[in-house]
């Protein structure tokens, strides 16, 4: 997988499915660095370039590299007859639609939608998980947009927690395993359309550094919803509460363990593990846009970004 902002958490996301559907090393790599590490590449290695607009310059500029290796490329984008859809040797568009503001969101979850039906296609030609499974897959993935509409009505409480926290100027974000990539994204697109330092880490490293930061003006958004790994998460925000650290959690529906714990809770539906990555992101999304307004920024067009980054 290679891409860039954005479109790298959603490859981050896509390489966890591939592995786990497929049994295949997947690994996601951020287009400007990928060009100057000489990976071994050779024709049996796909390459899938992710973009929303197809212009990306260092993610054409990867693609380029990686096709004078002799590997098969295929391009996830969103803007037919872009230039990425051109040079690839096939294109899984994911027919967003224009995305009028500059940071993106529709977009990244059309990204994880369409890297998720590849994981589940490469699964299905290689065999690696039974018919009854794909099926079962597949129904999952046909209630997603039923469980997103269920997941937009957490906006009140999203608004509540801006309003509480949007004059904070650090936060902390928090995920592990699929979660991870949606803490880099939710930190991202606070920096994006509020212009406040937010970062995003790996739950399991907090004590590695991050830890130090905690205090009781530190806001840790930390994402808590049902997983194999929910009750190191669960650890993890005890930890910073016994910093007088400001936990903001993401957690299931009638979650009592982590209300007991966080200082503010945001209910999302529960859903399969595997999909949960695309109803955590829209809490978060949500949390960064009510944030900017609250300190009025302008949410379509942030300062110094562009929509397409096309120059290196």
């Amino acid at each position: 997988m290679i891409a860039c902002g954005t479109s790298w958490h959603a490859g981050l996301v896509g390489s966890y499915w591939i592995e786990k559907l497929t049994g295949i090393p997947c690994q996601a790599d951020i287009a400007s660095e990928f060009r100057y590490r000489n990976p071994p590449l050779n024709k049996g290695t796909l390459v899938v370039a992710v973009s929303q607009s197809g212009e990306t310059a260092d993610t054409l500029a990867a693609v380029r590299q990686a096709k004078k290796s002799g590997s098969p490329v295929i391009a996830v984008a969103n803007v037919v007859g872009s230039t990425l859809v051109r040079d690839a040797m096939g294109c899984l568009l994911t027919h967003c639609g224009p995305e009028i503001g500059v940071a993106s969101t529709k977009a990244f979850m059309g990204q994880l939608v369409v890297l998720n039906l590849l994981g589940l296609h490469l699964a299905h030609l290689r065999k690696s998980v039974t018919s009854h499974q794909l099926a079962t897959l597949a129904h999952d993935l046909a209630r997603l947009p039923e469980w997103i509409e269920e997941t937009m009505a957490c906006e009140p409480q999203v608004k509540s927690v801006a309003e509480k926290y949007f004059d904070h100027p650090n936060f902390l974000y928090l995920g592990r395993h699929l979660n991870y990539p949606i803490a880099l994204e939710g930190a991202l697109k606070l920096k994006e359309i509020s212009y406040l330092h937010a970062e995003g880490y790996p739950a399991g490293e907090m004590k590695h550094g991050p830890i130090a930061l905690i205090d009781d003006k530190m806001p840790v958004v930390a994402i808590a919803t049902p997983s194999m790994v929910y009750e190191k998460v669960i650890s993890n925000i005890e930890e910073a509460r016994s910093r007088q650290g400001k936990v903001i959690a993401i957690a299931g529906k009638g979650d009592h363990h982590a209300i007991e714990k966080a200082a503010d809770v945001i209910s999302v539906p529960v859903v399969p593990e595997d999909l949960s990555p695309m109803i955590n992101i829209i809490p978060l999304q949500l949390l960064s846009y009510h944030i900017a307004v609250l300190r009025g920024c302008d949410v379509d067009k942030p300062r110094n970004l562009a929509k397409s980054v096309t120059v290196e």
